[in-house]
């Protein structure tokens, strides 16, 4: 049987938790921030856990 290869996307944008939850990064602060106030690009710094339903897909990409 050949090796499960890990997506390798997916191990770039994600990370695992001590607990087993999956961190990412928050999307939307590339570029077009002018028009955004401070206190909305402040939000957006930083990193946050997935929802469980999207964590269910990601899991996969991963092999967990």
């Amino acid at each position: 049987m050949p090796k499960v290869k890990t997506h390798s996307s997916a191990k770039k944008r994600f990370r695992v938790t001590g607990s087993g939850k999956i961190k990412r990064f928050q999307a939307g602060k590339r570029h077009l921030l002018r028009k955004r106030s401070k206190k909305a690009k402040l939000n957006l710094t930083g990193s946050t856990i997935t929802k469980p339903c999207d964590a269910k897909r990601i899991r996969l990409l991963l092999n967990i």
